[in-house]
């Protein structure tokens, strides 16, 4: 495939099928919260809607508390939380929402993501209020059912509909559903020493941009792809990688990684060129920029000279350009 092509392709096969992704049932409109209400979020089903594939699920109504129902919270009791109800204490469904949590992971199939509804608990990703014996809450929990399905399901990204309000976030959760369904579809095709060799190429300066340590740790692992126990290696890397990536990249991390692409332009570029561009990234730098516009010159800058290995770098087109999230950060 050439240069261009590659390019195109990397650029096309983000469109080319909706990825699956858990998300909380109220968050998508519909009816199941403790008044019979919603907290339909428009991003999610406007926006979002376009490259995701949702899949609800509201794990309250799932064990039985009915719609309406009265309402539950967090309660610390000695070293236990338990989920009770706010009007009487012995309604505890807590073991039912842990024992749901541990079907759905099991049952989930091949999801790509998962947004939680903020402040819930059973749903709540963090600072989910805990109620100590005095009726004193701190924002200190963790949803029942979000805690297990978390753990059970550590590679998933996950992420609450509140904290997609933040640019910076937005960015990071969905850039790491796109890698999460690039990596399943590799395990579907069957995972190779070149095949992985060729994922953690495609993905290097993505990996930079977000942790320089993961970023070396992961290149060893690759540089013995061709040992003994690919299987393992392969747990190894994805488990690493989706840590890492966690890490949202800060300006300095992207201002390193185009400096790096930079210099595979060493050559190409005459002087006012090359001066717009360390503008560019300097402008960026001191916040006067959005990431956007470097990253929107320096891939001029290749479709002009195109480098058979930076072309095909995800960090260029990590996520849809019609989703702008690097429009703002």
């Amino acid at each position: 495939m050439s240069t261009r092509k590659k390019a195109e392709s990397t650029e096309n096969e983000l469109l080319l099928e909706k990825i699956r992704v858990g998300v909380s049932s109220c968050l998508l409109g519909q009816e199941v919260r403790f008044d019979g209400g919603h907290k339909r979020d428009n991003y999610l089903t406007g926006t979002l809607s376009s490259y995701f594939d949702f899949i609800p699920f509201c794990p309250e109504a799932a064990v039985g508390l009915g719609i309406p129902r009265q309402p539950i919270r967090l309660v610390r009791r000695g070293e236990e939380i338990r989920a009770v109800g706010v009007r009487t204490p012995e309604l505890d469904p807590t073991d039912e929402l842990a024992a749901f949590a541990e079907r759905t992971a099991r049952q989930l199939g091949e999801i790509s993501g998962y947004i939680l509804k903020k402040e819930s608990p059973s749903c709540g990703m963090e600072r989910v209020k805990i109620y100590n014996d005095k009726g004193m809450p701190e924002r200190k929990g963790v949803g029942i059912y979000a805690g297990v399905l978390m753990q059970r399901l550590p590679l998933l990204p996950v992420e609450e509909e509140g904290r997609l309000g933040d640019a910076v976030l937005r960015e990071n959760f969905i850039g790491r559903v796109f890698v999460y369904h690039r990596w399943q579809r590799l395990v579907r095709e069957g995972v190779t020493a070149n095949k992985l060799i060729e994922f953690h190429s495609d993905h290097k300066f993505l990996i930079l941009s977000h942790h320089q340590k993961a970023y070396r740790e992961l290149g060893r692992l690759v540089a013995d792809a061709g040992g003994s126990d690919l299987d393992k290696r392969a747990g190894e890397y994805i488990a690493i990688l989706m840590k890492a990536l966690k890490r949202p990249a800060k300006p300095r991390q992207h201002v390193n990684v185009l400096e790096h692409l930079l210099g595979f332009l060493k050559g190409h570029l005459d002087k006012s060129d090359r001066e717009e561009m360390v503008e560019t990234i300097a402008q960026y730098r001191e916040g006067l920029l959005p990431l956007i516009v470097p990253i929107t010159l320096i891939r001029h800058h290749f479709r002009r000279h195109p480098d058979p290995y930076v072309m095909r770098q995800y960090y260029l087109s990590p996520h849809p350009k019609e989703l702008m999230l690097r429009n703002s950060i």
